[in-house]
């Protein structure tokens, strides 16, 4: 797996890429006054109540009455902005800034934001439709950002991205390879993790939502395919 820190491609269309900061900053946010114990002790109540649960989502199980909670169809997005720890959190948020600002360059403000939170709830229907009795909440923006990166992926494919390989081998790859690597380890992962414990089917969810979705969503003269490195 390629864990991404940072690529060298330039923003061409908007000089500061304002959706992805005010999502970077609205997950921070979040955990900090509600998740980290810092300010407020609401866990686990609020992962409960916020976080996507495959079983009250589908209507086959429901929150005990003293869970304060968002309407059972807004958790697809609200549980978009929970994590489930600083590591959870971190490691989404760098990628979300490593790819997220050349995405919304190439989609405009509106649109990208419109394309991130649909590909977050589109991962979030593919992991309840493959767990639908779970009970655990479905938390973090990795399915979201899942899309984000396929849509990097085809708009910029030669873009070269600086990262550590397996982890701990600093390398510079092309997207295809940076980011193909990372959904073959999700596809991997989401075939022979078959307790939920990660949520690698959102992940290949949102993936293959963004590759759908960054056609449509796209500026009319930005190209897929670039080969600008």
């Amino acid at each position: 797996m390629f864990f991404a820190l940072h690529d060298t491609l330039p923003m061409r269309r908007m000089r500061v890429a304002y959706v992805n900061w005010a999502l970077l900053v609205a997950n921070m946010i979040v955990f900090i006054v509600f998740q980290s114990g810092w300010l407020l002790n609401a866990e686990p109540e609020f992962s409960a109540g916020f976080g996507m649960i495959p079983s009250v989502l589908l209507g086959t199980e429901a929150l005990p009455a003293y869970v304060v909670h968002a309407p059972t169809s807004l958790t697809l997005v609200t549980q978009l902005f929970l994590h489930g720890g600083w590591a959870h959190l971190l490691s989404n948020m760098l990628f979300l800034q490593v790819f997220g600002n050349n995405v919304e360059d190439a989609m405009g403000h509106a649109r990208y934001l419109v394309f991130y939170l649909l590909a977050g709830v589109l991962s979030g229907l593919a992991y309840a439709y493959v767990n639908p009795l779970s009970e655990a909440p479905l938390i973090g923006a990795s399915g979201a950002i899942s899309g984000v990166l396929a849509a990097y992926m085809l708009l910029n494919p030669r873009a070269m991205v600086f990262g550590l390989l397996l982890g701990i081998l600093p390398m510079r790859l092309p997207a295809i390879w940076a980011v193909g690597t990372w959904i073959v380890y999700q596809l991997g992962q989401a075939l022979v993790n078959t307790d939920g414990s990660i949520a690698f089917v959102a992940h290949v969810g949102g993936f293959f939502a963004g590759l759908v979705l960054v056609v449509l969503f796209k500026a009319r003269d930005v190209q897929l395919f670039s080969q600008e490195r």
